[in-house]
Formats: C-alpha cells, structure tokens, sequence
C-alpha cells in the first residue's frame, strides 16, 4: 500500500509535555503509519504502539514529510487524540435487505443519515451491527489477531434461501465468515429482525437452536420490523397484541433453557413486543431489572422500559421530584414532556404516581414524517414537535421539554431543525432534556434551585 495515498489518521490535539509533544507534533498533522505500517484506523494505532517506542511515518498541515521518533516512559500516554477513529473509508453495506430502514427514508435529508455503514471496526468499537458479508480472508485474519471481540452482527436466520430473501445475495458469505470468527473465539452478540410471515415461527425456532449451540454468541436480541411511509413493501408488524404475544411465548423456553444452563437469559425482545403485547398494563408484565442482566442490548431497544421505570420511581428520583413540584407550584409553571406514542402506555402512569402530577403532563408526538409503525421518541422530527405543540392548549405557563435522544451531537433532529427552530416555529417556550429519567431528574432539580428557575428562554 502506498502510504501517501494510504489513509491518514489527523492528529485533534497533542497534551502538553507529552511524548508527542516533545517530538514536536502537532493539530493538523497526520500519522501515516507506524514502523512502516499504515494506520487505517485507531484500532491500528492501539495494536501497533504498545511498545515504549516507535517511528511515525508523518505529513504536516503543510505537507511536509518527516519521519518522527518517539519514546516513552512506562505506563505513559503518547499524548495524541486524533479525529474520529475510522482513517481510510467507512465500510459500507453491500446488502438489499428488504426491511433497511435507511432505505425507507423521504428524500432530502441530511447525507449522513443515508449512510448505511457495515463496519467491523465500528461494530467493536461503538456497537454498531454489521453483517459480515462484506469481509474478506484478510479482515477475518486481522479480527482473530487483534481479537476485535465482542462483535455485534445481525444474524435474521440460518435458513439459506430465509438469508437470501431476506439480506440478498451475499448473505451466505456472512454465515460463513461468523462460523470462522466464531470458531476462533471471537464473541458475538446477535440481533434478528423479525419480519411477519418470513423469518419468524419455525424459521425463529431454527435460528435460536443454531445460536444457542454456538458458546460464542452470547446473546441475541429479537427487535420486530419498523416500516415507515415511504416504502411499499410492507404494513404490518408486530404491532398487534396477540402477534406480539404469540412472539414472546415462543422465546420463552430458550429463556428458561438459558437460565437454567447459562444464569441468564441468553435471547431478549424488544421493549416494542412488551408494549405491543400489554398495551396500558405493560408495567405488569414487563421483566425485572435482574433479567437484563446488566442491558447487554439496551441500544437494540432491549430494557429501556424498565431502566427507565426503575429509575423514575426510586426513592431519590421521587423526592428530587417533589422538590421539582414544589419550585414549579410557587413559580406557577407547568412542564409538557414531549415523548414518541411508544411511551403512552406507560409513562402516563409514572407521571400521575409521582410528585409531579399536578405540574407535568406528557404530550405524545405522532410521528407524521416517517409515518408506519414508527412511533419510538429518539425518531421524533421538529415538524411533528412544532405541529404537537401549536395544537397543544398550553398558556404561558408551559414550559415544554424536547427529548435529547431526538438531537444527534450537531443539536439536529432528523430533519434538521434546532431547538431554536422549534421555539421559533411553535411560538413556545422550550428547553431540550436528557431522555435519561436520572439526568433529565437531576437537571429539572438543578434548575428548581436556581434563582429565577422556571424563567421561559
């Protein structure tokens, strides 16, 4: 490879009196490779310096070339934090899976969220799931040898022409490089999207009995298919409460199975077939916090409900909340959680069992610009906020309170609005709050604390 058209991990910052420091580098360089080896990605940059020593192949901001020494002591830092952590390209997906979401998206949004990634490295590294298919003999090499474990990889089934009809063409080739992986000890945490009439009934059973023989997967999440408006190929999920149910009942004895053998669960649904299943008595029958064994999939959907009930109603959430009311009483102000219509089967009921009530109520959001089954918080777009609220008949004294989860890291929604956008829009006092019942609680009490605490921004 050619490390001048090679990829280039460029340097963020250096610490002061750092080793890279002290050999001059700086914000804006770039590490080509490490004793001659390309770093293609931080991982690189993990397994090649772990020694005391090592020569970086470097171009300046400038462009300059040098190579450059460094050295040091032992337990130290380099002192380098580069940007971002994938340096050549992102792998992307091969795949026509019927049922990707990325697929289902309106036009005209934000490039990035097009971006349909199938990256290993970003699969260990931030837990994405990939499908393997895209890996060649060098890749499962390099996996085995850096042991890049936990994976996380979409699995759907182990049925062949199941694979194909569901991920394309390639889908064998995924089967085969997991069978690889896992046969040299890689660990793996496995996702199935579940698709009415394709890959559930007999076709589930099939699949969860191939994994659970296999030590190496030690998980599986069962998430059930999101459609949006925008596709015509599907419109049924498992949004119906006796589907729902049939689905929970069938994974229930490899949960039996795996607790009896392994000490936990093994195989998890999705909070959605929870809600689906028991509607307003969800909170009935969801599992206690000790199933989850620690939220091993809490991303995939898995444990959210109950992490979240668990945390609104412990003792410190509850007085925290009473102090929140009290402030709010005095101030004469009301606070409207905006929430997906997933959460209207439940958090009605947190809200009305806690101090808040009188001061608090939810106001749930249909989800009109995806549209489908899509009803989850984090998908939430600024129109449907701003529709919500106008419609809302909510005085001045309504502070209404935008869930961080519908934000990414730029302050956006999906479709590119701001909290600004949306204050400006709907002619509402707002402020944006972490979807995290414990951090939402303690930035509620920070702000009940303040001088002027419920003053509308």
């Amino acid at each position: 490879m050619s490390l001048e058209r090679g990829p280039r991990a460029v340097i963020a910052a250096v610490d002061a009196e750092s080793p890279a420091f002290r050999a001059g580098l700086e914000a804006g360089d770039a590490v080509l490779a490490v004793d001659g080896h390309p770093v293609r990605d931080i991982l690189d940059w993990q397994w090649l310096t772990t020694e005391g020593e090592c020569c970086l192949s470097c171009v300046g901001a400038q462009g300059e070339e040098a190579d450059v020494f460094l050295e040091r002591s032992f337990g130290e830092s380099w002192g380098i934090t580069f940007q971002g952590v994938v340096y050549d390209e992102v792998r992307t997906c091969r795949n026509a899976c019927a049922f990707c979401f990325m697929r289902q998206l309106p036009k005209g949004l934000r490039s990035p969220l097009y971006l349909k990634d199938d990256d290993f490295r970003l699969s260990f590294l931030s837990g994405n799931f990939v499908t393997l298919t895209n890996l060649g003999d060098e890749d499962i090499q390099r996996i085995l040898e850096q042991r890049l474990s936990p994976l996380r990889v979409s699995l759907h089934a182990v049925s062949a022409p199941v694979r194909e009809r569901l991920m394309g063409k390639h889908a064998s080739r995924g089967l085969e490089n997991l069978e690889a992986l896992l046969a040299g000890g890689i660990q793996v945490d496995a996702q199935i999207v579940l698709v009415p009439g394709v890959n559930d009934g007999p076709v589930l059973d099939e699949t969860l009995r191939w994994a659970y023989g296999r030590p190496g997967i030690t998980g599986v999440g069962i998430v059930p298919l999101g459609f949006t408006r925008h596709q015509c190929t599907f419109a049924k999920s498992f949004d119906d409460p006796s589907d729902a149910q049939a689905v929970l009942e069938q994974v229930r004895p490899y949960q039996m199975r795996a607790e009896a053998e392994r000490g936990d669960a093994w195989v998890f649904c999705a909070d959605e077939f929870y809600l689906s299943a028991y509607g307003n008595t969800v909170l009935e029958h969801l599992p206690s916090a000790s199933f989850y064994g620690g939220y091993p999939l809490f991303e995939d959907g898995i444990g959210i409900v109950r992490s979240c009930v668990d945390e609104w109603c412990s003792p410190a959430s509850q007085e925290a909340l009473a102090q929140v009311a009290a402030s709010l009483e005095n101030a004469r102000q009301r606070l409207i959680f905006l929430c997906g219509q997933a959460m209207g089967s439940y958090f009605p009921a947190l809200l009305e069992g806690s101090p808040l009530a009188p001061n608090a109520s939810a106001l749930f959001v249909p989800n009109r610009f995806f549209g489908g089954n899509v009803d989850v918080t984090g998908l939430l777009a600024g129109e449907d906020m701003v529709w919500s609220i106008q419609a809302h008949e909510g005085d001045s004294g309504c502070l209404y309170l935008l869930p961080g989860v519908a934000f990414n890291d730029d302050g956006l929604t999906v479709d590119g609005m701001t909290p600004e956008d949306i204050m400006e829009k709907s002619g509402k006092a707002v402020e944006v709050v972490p979807s995290n019942p414990l951090d939402c609680i303690g930035l509620l009490k920070s702000r009940s604390e303040g001088a002027n605490p419920w003053h509308c921004r």
